[in-house]
């Protein structure tokens, strides 16, 4: 398939372009949020409006309301995001959130989706259990109780956990902390008893806990999937949520790119623009180009998971290491050419900075994701 759009996922992006642009701008949602210390870090009205453009429920099918798309089309909403650092909850509830649940029952379906899809709820994943992001390794216990399961651990870094109507929590029921098998599925309302939320304001200004379960106990319709049969959902969860994560960071990159660009291009220095000179149009070629590389790479994963592809893993993992080391290389490259005035909060090219270092560490590294691109290539 073409690394590009065609005519629908071009009109859907020239949609998303401008809602982001003049309701999801960092004056009236990144700035705004931050400078009033809001708890959740993010504007529910906005998620309405997320709702009313129809992207809540850009992955969930049209039997609950849904438009029944696909990841790239997603990925399209991911870009704009990342390119106006709109705080949203839109990758952890309708790419990771609606992923974990197209497995679930349709009881659970109909409890968790219609909310979603209308901009009336939030939701949150429950996965790692320390400062990286390790899935292999689940240690959160969920133990029989009656008809249902007791749930007792920790999860770290829950994005948006304090403000989520329902979290999805990967807990092992059998088998040892490192196994394969053994792993279930959760949906864990907010209003679970024995569960506590430490939240912490992360780098870019989004909300995240360490969220503590102390015997919380779930009936079993809470189940999503198979009792130990969770690690299948999960990394399907886990490769949308990379990928969708990667077209974020394209976002932050081109977002980073084009206010450098204007930057160099309105900024004058011995009676002429620094845009005019040659080493800095080196550089900011270079760097169209690595931008336009990550965005194909963002493309391809996702066609190949709307494709159901084998490769799609694998292609995730190079989507997450690629775009981690281009955007890290927009924001650097943007700080620096702005100057001493790149440091202040003034620009907004610091927040994209920001950002791309909190999205980095998101669902792994690119160091992370290197080595599991060499592990599946044979080495």
């Amino acid at each position: 398939m073409p690394l590009y759009h065609d005519d629908d996922q071009t009109m859907l992006a020239e949609s998303a372009s401008q809602f982001m642009s003049e309701q999801g701008n960092t004056q009236k949602q990144l700035r705004h949020w931050r400078d009033r210390d809001c708890k959740d870090g993010f504007g529910h009205e906005l998620w309405k409006q997320f709702a009313e453009m129809g992207f809540t429920g850009i992955l969930v099918g049209e039997d609950h309301g849904g438009l029944g798309m696909g990841h790239v089309e997603a990925g399209i909403v991911l870009e704009e995001i990342g390119r106006n650092l709109t705080p949203s909850p839109f990758l952890t509830s309708s790419v990771l959130a609606a992923t974990a649940l197209a497995h679930a029952s349709d009881d659970a379906k109909g409890r968790w989706l219609p909310g979603m899809v209308e901009g009336e709820k939030v939701y949150a994943i429950a996965i790692d259990e320390g400062a990286k992001h390790r899935p292999e390794t689940i240690r959160t216990k969920a133990e029989k109780s009656g008809n249902g399961f007791k749930i007792s651990g920790q999860k770290d870094f829950v994005i948006h956990g304090a403000s989520a109507d329902m979290m999805i929590v990967a807990a092992r029921t059998s088998g040892g902390d490192s196994d394969e098998d053994g792993i279930t599925l959760f949906a864990v309302p907010k209003d679970a008893s024995g569960m506590s939320h430490d939240a912490v304001r992360l780098v870019d200004s989004s909300v995240a806990t360490h969220t503590k379960f102390d015997g919380v106990e779930l009936d079993g319709d809470a189940v999503i999937g198979e009792v130990d049969g969770g690690r299948a959902v999960l990394d399907a969860m886990l490769v949308a949520g990379r990928v969708g994560a990667a077209a974020e960071g394209v976002g932050v990159a081109r977002g980073a790119m084009d206010m450098t660009v204007d930057y160099l291009k309105q900024r004058k220095q011995f009676g002429r623009l620094i845009g005019e000179f040659q080493a800095l149009q080196h550089r900011a070629s270079h760097l169209y180009s690595e931008v336009e590389i990550a965005r194909a790479v963002v493309i391809k994963a996702a066609q190949l998971l709307d494709g159901g592809s084998e490769k799609a893993d694998l292609m995730a993992s190079v989507a997450k290491a690629k775009v981690a080391k281009v955007a890290g290389l927009a924001v650097r490259e943007g700080v620096q050419m702005h100057g001493g005035i790149g440091m202040t909060d003034e620009y907004d090219i610091g927040l994209y900075m920001k950002r791309d270092r909190a999205l980095q560490e998101f669902l792994g590294d690119q160091y992370y994701h290197a080595g599991r691109v060499a592990e599946m290539s044979g080495y």
